[in-house]
């Protein structure tokens, strides 16, 4: 589907088809992440995670260390295990892979590394903040809102429920690894993606702050081509044809929402592996579309 100037300039397939996203939901739980900031739930995203959440995940002295940036820009290097599954199980790195659990940890912040069990930690620490479901969060304060379907689900695991204020609730996964994650249509997508593109606005009401917009697109001094749980065109290298400011939401098998605000522009791929070819082709059939490099 490609948005343009709030209206669909075209779509194919089924659109209202409901489908796995993959880790393109991490730009959702970082919206979410926002929500908290906003209401003053989390003071800083450079405040220590462990001074909101003080059941032991945080505790010793490299974990004391993660701060929330840490955990949304994916450099905690948190070390421990979540819902049974430890750290170092999602993607372990070296040839001899035996030796992974027992690698040396690096300074939080000092080290990129994708990994869904700390994503799945940061769903949690905004579970304890939060005290509500993040999928009700989500549904109240941004789905509703801007009328989006009633289709998309966002789950947890099996055994990641936990007791919450005397009630049983489902702390939700930020991926697809080991199971759940969020299933939603392409217009969902889309509607989400135009929310981004105006920056928190939707018909004359503000529903997050403006400054978030830059704040998630600040690059990773260890990754520059990553923000706060969303992917960067920094230098132009991912996307050659496109602006530097554009950003997007990627997952597995060519899953993506990809937001170009110089251009007016809200793409999303489902099962599309070439991001920068699509949307190569799609800035060409533009007759005005723009690098902004003389903006930026």
């Amino acid at each position: 589907m490609i948005v343009r100037g709030g209206r669909i300039a075209a779509e194919w397939g089924d659109t209202r088809r409901v489908d796995m996203t993959f880790s393109a939901v991490k730009s959702y739980l970082a919206t979410v992440a926002g929500i908290a900031l906003r209401d003053g739930l989390i003071d800083s995203i450079d405040d220590p995670a462990g001074d909101y959440v003080r059941d032991g995940k945080f505790d010793d002295e490299h974990n004391a260390q993660i701060t929330w940036r840490h955990l949304l820009n994916q450099t905690s290097d948190w070390s421990g295990t979540l819902w049974d599954t430890p750290d170092w199980a999602d993607r372990p790195e070296g040839e001899d892979r035996t030796k992974w659990p027992y690698r040396a940890l690096h300074q939080p912040g000092s080290r990129f590394k994708y990994n869904d069990v700390r994503i799945n930690l940061l769903a949690y620490g905004l579970l304890q903040v939060l005290r509500e479901p993040l999928p009700v969060i989500l549904k109240r304060e941004i789905m509703d809102p801007i009328g989006a379907s009633n289709t998309w689900r966002w789950h947890g695991y099996e055994n990641s429920w936990v007791t919450l204020d005397g009630l049983r609730v489902q702390s939700i996964s930020g991926g697809g690894h080991f199971g759940g994650g969020m299933f939603i249509s392409a217009r969902d997508h889309a509607r989400f993606g135009l929310l981004m593109l105006n920056r928190g606005l939707w018909d004359g009401r503000r529903l997050m702050p403006d400054d978030w917009f830059d704040r998630i697109r600040q690059p990773v001094p260890v990754r520059e081509d990553y923000g706060l749980l969303w992917w960067l065109n920094t230098d132009r290298q991912a996307i050659p044809a496109a602006p530097e400011s554009a950003y997007w939401a990627a997952g597995f098998g060519g899953n993506y929402l990809y937001i170009d605000e110089c251009n007016d522009l809200v793409v999303v791929l489902r099962w599309i592996p070439d991001l920068a070819g699509t949307i190569e082709r799609i800035l060409d059939a533009l007759q005005d579309a723009s690098s902004c490099d003389e903006a930026a």
